[in-house]
């Protein structure tokens, strides 16, 4: 699935009325159809409704479902929100069907007239939708503070009031939506972490647009769906041996933080790699061993850091840097020789980022394609601090083309920003993940996909896939309070099945 902006999803109606053809007002009708659908299907209709609407199109889809819900006889009542011009046409064409029926019509042109609002209601804000320019002012602000202060239940048509969708809203008045209802694919800002609080929960409905208008445009981003995984994944040949899937090397801890190597190597080994072998300090050396016996141990001089790279770095397919590792001066200068050193890809996590952080010049040393794992304060460290979401996605994109590498920024709906500027955001993960040593497993993962010769962007984007299918998996059996980051690793497996049996490859 792709994600477009807000104008290109207007050329997109604009297609299907050309090219299906329907009027537009047929459109209008079919997109309310779908969310008196949706109301039905939770029973909803049984309640009383207040609707309000702007005087566009937003406005005109609540028009719609207000007529709708009325004939399937819920209490409704609707409140136009007044500025004193005449609506879109085919907001027009509604309200003249509406006023046929006899559903109360009000008009707001200040704020003394807003209604008394009890939990018992359900509130469909139908007030701008996508097509918002800048923000809410005036009573049209004061109405959505309104509805927030209540206790109703609010669906939002389209995204909340107030919400733009390709720029930061924060600091504006947006009506704090427990639904969304979307038409036919995501929009940018449910992806973005600083609009959780308004969007509730999301539901795209398919409206019928015209499907070859994909072809005509290129979307803004891309959400990683199972389909395009399955694309990715590669099954294993039957006559295949260890060394077909190459040899990964782990580089990290210190003393205290061994655990998170553990974790990587164990997670490295669970996504397939042929061999793995772990570089820790020899404080180490007793947990790896015995924790995770199919692995190798090398053992840096240092007792408790590290503080040399390891030698042969030519007989390793991919590395993966940072779990565990520290900042020592000692550790910052072998992490430098170490990137200067090997020519491949590779995987930098955690305190390998905070060394590069510290040596910026490192950058530009980095072997193109090479794979890094912030989070949000990780990445700030690296590329300077960002005011919000949207500035650190556009930022994510302008570092990755000018270093040539894939930068992944983690977080609920993680974003992967590639070398050619394409962004992908991630569709599976939960907030039982938002716990200590769940970085170090993607790093294994990761590390272990770009071992097997997977391209490093398909590495990146299948490895942030599984370890969030991993992670659903194990909230599932374990809940999102109970699950720690060695469930994840459990669940590795479970997810190469479920991919495995729907491989148009194997």
């Amino acid at each position: 699935m792709e994600i477009y902006t807000a104008d290109a999803i207007k050329r997109w109606d604009e297609y299907t009325i050309t090219h299906e053809p329907i009027p537009s007002i047929d459109l209008m009708e079919r997109a309310a159809s779908r969310c008196v659908d949706w109301m039905m299907q939770r029973r909803l209709q049984k309640k009383s409704f207040l609707i309000f609407c702007g005087k566009g199109n937003n406005g005109g889809d609540g028009l719609a479902i207000a007529r709708m819900l009325h004939k399937l006889g819920a209490p409704v009542e609707v409140y136009i929100l007044e500025f004193g011009k005449m609506g879109s046409p085919d907001f027009q064409t509604n309200l003249l069907r509406l006023h046929e029926l006899p559903v109360p019509i009000h008009y707001l042109q200040t704020q003394t007239g807003f209604p008394d609002i009890s939990e018992d209601h359900i509130i469909i804000d139908a007030l701008f939708g996508s097509g918002l320019s800048k923000p809410l002012d005036g009573h049209a602000a004061a109405l959505a503070e309104h509805i927030n202060r209540s206790n109703a239940l609010v669906i939002s048509i389209d995204v909340p009031s107030g919400l733009f969708t390709e720029r930061s809203s924060i600091g504006h008045p947006i009506i704090n939506a427990d639904h969304t209802l979307t038409f036919h694919v995501p929009k940018l800002a449910f992806l973005l972490q600083e609009n959780a609080p308004f969007i509730g929960l999301v539901h795209v409905l398919d409206i019928g647009l015209h499907p070859r208008f994909a072809e005509t445009e290129n979307p803004f981003a891309h959400l990683l769906s199972e389909d395009l995984i399955r694309c990715i994944y590669k099954p294993r040949g039957r006559f295949a041996h260890k060394g077909t899937y190459g040899h990964a090397l782990l580089v990290g801890g210190s003393y205290g933080k061994i655990g998170a190597m553990l974790l990587a190597t164990r997670a490295c080994l669970r996504t397939g790699a042929g061999l793995s072998t772990t570089y820790i300090p020899q404080c180490g050396y007793p947990v790896l061993q015995s924790q995770a016996p199919e692995a190798m141990v090398i053992t840096d001089p240092g007792e408790a850091i590290i503080t040399s790279p390891p030698s042969s770095l030519e007989k390793y397919s991919a590395i993966g840097i940072g779990p565990g590792l520290g900042t020592d001066q000692k550790t910052q200068k072998a992490i430098s020789e170490l990137i200067t050193q090997y020519q491949k890809p590779m995987v930098i996590d955690a305190d390998g980022l905070n060394c590069l952080a510290l040596n910026p010049s490192l950058l530009s040393s980095l072997p193109p394609h090479s794979i890094l794992t912030p989070h949000p304060k990780e990445f700030e460290r690296l590329f300077g601090s960002c005011a919000n979401d949207v500035e650190r996605m556009e930022r994510a994109r302008e570092k990755a083309r000018l270093h040539h590498i894939i930068i992944v920024v983690k977080s609920h709906h993680t974003l992967i920003a590639t070398p050619s500027g394409q962004l992908y955001f991630n569709t599976t993960g939960n907030a039982g993940m938002a716990k200590g040593g769940s970085g170090d497993v993607l790093t294994g993962m990761i590390t272990a996909l770009v071992a097997q010769s997977y391209q490093p962007l398909h590495a990146a984007l299948l490895g942030v896939y599984l370890h969030g299918a991993a992670g659903d998996a194990a909230a599932k059996t374990r809940s999102q309070e109970a699950m720690i980051a060695s469930d994840i690793i459990n669940n590795i497996g479970a997810v190469f099945l479920q991919l495995s049996a729907t491989s148009p490859k194997a």
